[in-house]
């Protein structure tokens, strides 16, 4: 793999915010160095100031490599414009907030003042990329990377090209953003993308709960952080399918059917599998292609994993500030 950081030294992050601040320091720990632009000068400095303030406290809680304040420090520059922070930038991360009508101009701004060859990537959650590569020139050179909330900590990244962006520039990004220590995915320039798609139909349906009364913010943050949003931190929800058994899935939505409706009906895709014979896990195979001959493993490594993130969160204890639903026991206890 090309050593990206000698052949990409330079890194601009436009926005720096929340979630850009957090990407810049996550390049500036991994030795790059990094320019600053906000709305206005004063901006940048206040964030650089928060950003280096922030590394202090993440250092001290163990949550940062010794020495990474002064790294993010040293690392970090503050442009008095978005010209002049792209000028000479082979690699900017655009993280203003999520509008098109703010995206647009900064876009502009950045692709007219940049080098022609510097890599643009938006960090929007949601808008699909085609949509703001009209914003940009040589849109060959502009892509999506979505980072997810707090940038330092979560580990998944996604990357999402459109028909117009060069193989170089993707597999460039990859490595930029695999050499960060995160896990970049490949996904396709859907509305919401993978992540947010995903995450959005199960807030929509909680949401739902909530209005018909059925249940309450407190019960269902419960329910899903203790059964299977505990089990997401190690499996999908396709491999969670395949060794729970496609057959009880199937069944399941047939119940949900009735009472919710054909928006509860079970997808074709489910129903042709489990008509062959193929009932996931139980049966060797699933959605995952589950070896017979790796079930036990598969199957320990689940048990281990679960029983580890149980013990954490009881180490850890319940989140502080929140209420607890009724029922609800504190799992540090």
């Amino acid at each position: 793999m090309t050593d990206v950081k000698s052949t990409l030294p330079r890194i601009a992050v436009v926005g720096s915010g929340y979630m850009g601040g957090g990407m810049a320091q996550c390049f500036a720990i991994a030795g790059y160095t990094v320019t600053l632009a906000d709305a206005d000068a004063e901006a940048t400095l206040r964030s650089y100031s928060r950003l280096v303030t922030e590394a202090e406290a993440f250092e001290k809680d163990g949550l940062f490599p010794v020495g990474s304040a002064e790294i993010v420090a040293s690392a970090l520059s503050c442009a008095g414009s978005i010209e002049e922070a792209v000028a000479d930038a082979d690699y900017i991360a655009e993280a203003v907030p999520e509008s098109p009508a703010i995206k647009e101009p900064v876009l502009r701004r950045i692709s007219d003042a940049a080098p022609p060859t510097a890599i643009i990537a938006s960090n929007t959650s949601a808008i699909p990329i085609a949509e703001l590569a009209a914003f940009v020139t040589n849109p060959e050179r502009f892509l999506g990377v979505h980072w997810m909330n707090p940038a330092p900590f979560v580990p998944g990244v996604e990357l999402i090209p459109t028909p117009l962006t060069s193989a170089e520039v993707l597999n460039t990004t990859e490595a930029i953003i695999d050499g960060l220590g995160k896990v970049a995915a490949r996904v396709p320039d859907i509305a919401g993308f993978v992540a947010n798609r995903l995450q959005f139909a199960l807030f929509r349906e909680a949401l739902l709960m909530v209005e018909e009364g059925s249940c309450t913010p407190e019960q269902i943050d419960v329910v899903v952080s203790t059964s299977f949003g505990f089990r997401l931190a190690f499996f999908g929800p396709f491999t969670a399918a395949d060794m729970a058994g496609l057959d009880v899935y199937a069944g399941a939505f047939e119940t949900m059917t009735r009472t919710y409706g054909q928006r509860f009906s079970a997808p074709q895709l489910l129903l042709d599998r489990v008509a062959a014979g193929d009932l996931g896990l139980k049966s060797g195979g699933g959605f995952r292609g589950i070896e017979p001959g790796a079930v036990g493993e598969l199957v320990a490594y689940r048990n281990r994993a679960y029983h580890e993130l149980a013990a954490l969160k009881a180490r850890l204890g319940a989140a502080p500030g929140l209420v607890h639903a009724p029922g609800a026991s504190d799992e540090s206890e």
